[in-house]
């Protein structure tokens, strides 16, 4: 059995916690945050620690916070020689102190602490230069029934980068449409099948092939008539514009 202690009690660390401690053939040993607040109150039976002296001893340390706090924890570890990893897409692995041995194990997932994630449908991405290290984070990853790759620094960064644009881009334009919804007094629900058929297309289906609309049509009535209809919002008009260039340098 491996044990585990995960630090960071964000969205990434509590979900891994619940995960952990759910999981056969994984011991979560405590669970590190220095502030007792942030806490989530369902995961009362995990043994909680708030000052890194108090550490206890375990095979694996994930290191689940902020990317601009990773350096600075890792430099605070009272022990050296241990495996301790860190969660983010970003972050070279290099930025974890070289007094323990390094490693990487990223979640490629959205994470938010009221929304309940099956890790079945989350991607580990591991790295480190050891592969007994290496071994050990796979089988963490396995005990979680999760998808695992073995991937470089290079390669994890830009599924970091792809990422932001599936997600994090494309869940702001959600929001702009539920902003303009909301203004002709529409239920955003009227718009969830077709953002579900969308995801459910590229399943099948190439992003390439996937796409319609009047921008992919070179329809410039319909975009005039929208981009009239942006006038009070030109952020969004601006945004329009060049996401139909964009659509229309792609398919010719």
């Amino acid at each position: 059995m491996i044990s585990v202690i995960v630090l960071g009690a964000g969205n990434v660390g509590t979900h891994l916690c619940k995960a952990i401690n759910d999981a056969k053939n994984l011991k979560l040993v405590q669970w590190y945050n220095r502030s007792k607040s942030n806490y989530s109150t369902e995961n009362t039976d995990i043994e909680k620690c708030y000052n890194l002296d108090n550490l206890a001893s375990a095979d694996v340390y994930i290191i689940a916070v902020s990317d601009s706090a990773i350096e600075q924890l890792s430099n605070d570890f009272p022990f050296k020689n241990q495996l301790v990893v860190h969660t983010s897409g970003s972050v070279s692995m290099r930025f974890l102190n070289a007094k323990n041995r390094r490693g990487v194990f990223y979640p490629l997932q959205t994470f938010s602490k009221t929304a309940a994630v099956d890790f079945k449908n989350v991607p580990i991405c591991i790295e480190s230069t050891d592969k007994n290290d290496r071994n050990t984070l796979k089988q963490i990853a396995e005990a979680l029934n999760c998808p695992t790759y073995i991937i470089n620094s290079e390669q994890r960064q830009a599924l970091h980068l792809t990422a932001v644009f599936v997600n994090n881009f494309t869940n702001q334009l959600y929001r702009i449409a539920h902003e303009l919804t909301d203004e002709k007094s529409l239920d955003f629900e009227i718009l969830k099948p077709l953002i579900i058929e969308t995801a459910k297309k590229i399943q099948y289906l190439s992003p390439y092939m996937a796409q319609t609309g009047p921008a992919k049509r070179r329809d410039k009535k319909t975009i005039k008539t929208h981009l009239k209809d942006l006038e009070s919002y030109p952020d969004y008009k601006e945004l329009y514009e060049k996401l139909t260039k964009s659509i229309q340098k792609t398919h010719g």
